[in-house]
């Protein structure tokens, strides 16, 4: 594994992408924003943004809202997959859309103590249509909710993928 430019701090990721996930998206603007680690009152985070961020290219749609978003935006199919509780697109749905990111995800990110307050203001003030959470306001939310509820729909029509 080639070492990473994320650094293994608290902060704030932005992401955007050469070829937009959906035709009414455009290219190279901040689409969305995330955290690391969450705020979490109960415990302590082990997330970072070096963790988050490669999580986000190489992980599943289980693990990762943004995967789920671009994966369902792309058109893959989405599965339940080993006790049937967890959905991700199966191993070459999410081959297919790490290779998409590597292709046209760029992040970038801003180290933060406590990410959480400046996201909630991120979120409020830009126009990021692939953040669901804090964001009805966005004309995309409907939208990308109604796309990621038919695609969990249709996953669970289908025999649990091995």
């Amino acid at each position: 594994m080639r070492p990473s430019p994320v650094p293994a701090v608290a902060g704030v990721y932005g992401w955007h992408f050469k070829q937009p996930p959906h035709p009414v998206l455009d290219a190279e603007r901040l689409l969305y924003v995330g955290i690391a680690p969450r705020y979490m009152a109960n415990r302590i985070s082990t997330q970072n943004l070096r963790k988050r961020v490669r999580y986000h290219y190489r992980g599943n749609a289980a693990g990762s809202t943004l995967r789920l978003t671009l994966g369902c935006l792309l058109g893959l199919e989405l599965r339940r997959v080993g006790s049937g509780k967890r959905m991700t697109f199966g191993k070459v749905g999410e081959a297919t859309l790490s290779q998409w990111m590597a292709d046209n995800a760029r992040v970038c990110w801003i180290e933060q103590s406590e990410p959480w307050d400046l996201e909630s203001q991120l979120i409020s003030r830009l126009d990021l249509p692939l953040n669901l959470d804090q964001n009805r306001h966005n004309a995309f939310h409907g939208r990308l909710k109604e796309m990621r509820a038919q695609a969990r729909e249709r996953a669970r029509e289908l025999p649990i993928s091995s």
